[in-house]
């Protein structure tokens, strides 16, 4: 079993622990799961460790740590990569500690390595014409132009993730008044989103085009031309080709590298700015702390300046006097020697 010990607890750790233990969605068990193939890789190559022969002895804080430089220096992943990487494998060590106490101490020194300090990413959203000019893009006229219209508009609408659109299916949806959907997020938690009037019916009449209620309740509601279920990839790839189209028309409108996260991004800093209710955004996005909402507001440079400008004692100070040109400014300078 020597040899057995470290299989034995990573196939544990995947197939009980993270899912039922922990209840993670799949999408973060495969980000988990590609830390230890890139583990498995590293102590292969640089290690000369083979798989099968890596023992939970292999692993210690300078392994760990090693593993860690080598995603920076020899795969060039950035600090914020390279944490989440250290985050499965702290992860790991919490599960391990618990199934092995003897091993606590090993364990708290891998918990104990400190991440890496990432740059604060800037908030990539956009304004109410630049959502307006993507959704003016698909050709409405085309089979494909109207199911991308309708996973752009349910996209913005509900503030969703990109995997929990891919994941929509036909009886997630009630499309009688009040229309909402029921939206499965991380952990499994599952939220029911409000959806305004005229998204209501786009979705009913693409229903209705693609004889999505012959196929079953069940069926995913974005599908591609094989009739199968609509990846994240394949989402994104739709929403660039839309970017790319709006940015030729309004390059002022569409900032750099948006992605699906930038309509999340972009709904929130609206109901922001519309002075809605934090907690109801918090709910709607379905983040389990109002202090992850709170980074909205923080980013809001309109918001934050509209304060400043409500709270300035000074409303009616003088204004500086204008000068007429550069012979009178050359003066007064001059009289000040």
């Amino acid at each position: 079993m020597k040899n057995k010990d470290f299989a034995y607890h990573l196939t544990k750790f995947f197939t009980i622990y993270l899912p039922s233990q922990r209840n993670l969605s799949k999408g973060t068990i495969s980000t988990y799961r590609d830390v230890f193939k890139l583990l498995l890789l590293f102590m292969n190559d640089e290690k000369r460790i083979k798989p099968q022969k890596i023992t939970l002895d292999n692993l210690h804080y300078e392994s760990i740590t090693e593993f860690i430089e080598w995603l920076k220096n020899e795969r060039n992943c950035s600090p914020k990569t390279c944490n989440q990487r250290l985050a499965a494998i702290k992860s790991f060590c919490n599960y391990l500690q618990f199934e092995e106490p003897e091993r606590a101490y090993q364990c708290k020194q891998i918990l104990a390595i400190r991440y890496k300090k990432a740059p604060e990413t800037e908030l990539k959203y956009l304004t109410v014409d630049g959502i307006k000019k993507i959704l003016e893009q698909p050709d409405v006229t085309t089979r494909n132009g109207r199911r991308d219209l309708v996973i752009l508009s349910i996209m913005y609408d509900t503030g969703a993730r990109v995997q929990e659109i891919a994941d929509l299916r036909l009886k997630n949806l009630r499309l009688i008044a009040p229309a909402t959907v029921s939206i499965t997020g991380k952990g499994g938690k599952t939220r029911i989103v409000p959806m305004l009037s005229k998204t209501e019916k786009i979705i009913t009449q693409y229903i209705n085009d693609f004889h999505l209620q012959e196929q079953g309740e069940n069926t995913p509601l974005f599908q591609n031309r094989n009739n199968e279920k609509l990846t994240r990839y394949g989402i994104s790839y739709i929403l660039n080709k839309y970017v790319e189209m709006a940015r030729g028309e309004a390059p002022e409108l569409i900032p750099d590298k948006i992605s699906p996260h930038s309509f999340r991004h972009s709904k929130a800093m609206h109901l922001l700015q519309a002075n809605v209710n934090m907690v109801y955004i918090r709910d709607l996005l379905g983040h389990s702390s109002i202090t992850t909402t709170e980074i909205y507001a923080r980013a809001d440079s309109t918001q934050k300046r509209e304060a400043l400008e409500k709270a300035d004692p000074f409303k009616d100070r003088p204004s500086m006097p204008q000068w007429k040109d550069d012979e009178g400014l050359m003066e007064w300078l001059k009289s000040l020697v």
